[in-house]
């Protein structure tokens, strides 16, 4: 079933915005495809509910290019804004706790999504990494945002990102556990994401049932 570009939540864009992108989604030849990855970046940037979903507007732009004339206008461009972004990354941290965590979702989401041979894009794996890396230093496992925004990156791509360099994945969870065991604090709802996501990745990426009852139901309360 396709997707309607209502599923793509571009609602919050300007109607000429919007315009742009659903043009884009059909006939990216049409249109201005730096301006569109930039249009994608900046809004991803600012809009946590966009910055979860964007990853598929970008793989459907991606696959459109290609099949209309083999070009790759739009993922050179958009790789080229997440990696300036990624540059100034420690500057956007301090500016804007919001940007930051919105920017991580983001690139993830981007690295779950655009494959090259159905394999994660090799140019994303050490940004994908030194991000989820740089959630896990003391300080920011003192902010539950980043706790958060860590611990539901790793829901979503821990397994595949274990498995094109499981060595930096030993070492943000050497991080995790240390955090978890040694820091002091930590919020209680802090220190509850980082048991239920080390229990994760012991049970293979899997949560039991009752781990996942007990876990879920504690943070409903």
């Amino acid at each position: 079933m396709e997707n309607t570009t209502d599923d793509y939540k571009i609602q919050s864009f300007d109607l000429d915005t919007q315009m742009l992108l659903k043009t884009a989604l059909k006939d990216p030849s049409s249109v201005n495809l730096v301006k569109v990855s930039n249009v994608i970046v900046d809004q991803s940037l600012k809009d946590q509910v966009f910055s979860k979903e964007a990853g598929r507007i970008c793989y459907t732009i991606v696959q459109a290019e290609a099949k209309q004339n083999n070009g790759s206008v739009f993922r050179r461009n958009m790789l080229n804004r997440l990696q300036q972004e990624f540059k100034n990354r420690e500057a956007m941290r301090g500016r804007s706790l919001q940007e930051w965590v919105c920017y991580v979702t983001f690139i993830c989401n981007v690295f779950n999504y655009l494959k090259v041979n159905n394999m994660p894009m090799v140019a994303l794996v050490h940004p994908v990494y030194d991000c989820l890396i740089r959630l896990a230093q003391p300080d920011a496992l003192m902010k539950e945002e980043e706790v958060d925004c860590l611990v539901l990156q790793l829901h979503r791509i821990g397994e595949q990102l274990e498995k094109v360099n499981s060595p930096r994945m030993d070492e943000l969870f050497f991080l995790l556990r240390d955090g978890f065991l040694l820091q002091e604090g930590l919020t209680s709802m802090a220190r509850l994401l980082l048991l239920e996501i080390l229990e994760f990745r012991a049970g293979g990426w899997l949560l039991s049932g009752t781990a996942h009852k007990y876990y879920y139901s504690e943070i409903a309360d």
